[in-house]
């Protein structure tokens, strides 16, 4: 979110309100993964064949 002010930071005195708390996300999923199956992915894009590469590995963190 942008709050436009007359004493900003940023161009045409603008200055954040808020960050993306999107960071969360992938680490909270990669959790999940492993809560349910046992075998923790530890890169992204989690897919199903890394799930099962892991598996296969024995990769359990």
């Amino acid at each position: 979110m942008v709050l436009e002010s007359d004493s900003g930071p940023g161009p045409y005195n603008a200055k954040g309100i808020g960050e993306n708390p999107c960071g969360a996300i992938a680490p909270a999923i990669a959790n999940a993964v492993r809560d349910a199956v046992g075998a923790r992915i530890k890169h992204l894009p989690i897919t199903a064949e890394k799930g099962f590469q892991a598996l296969a590995e024995g990769e359990d963190g």
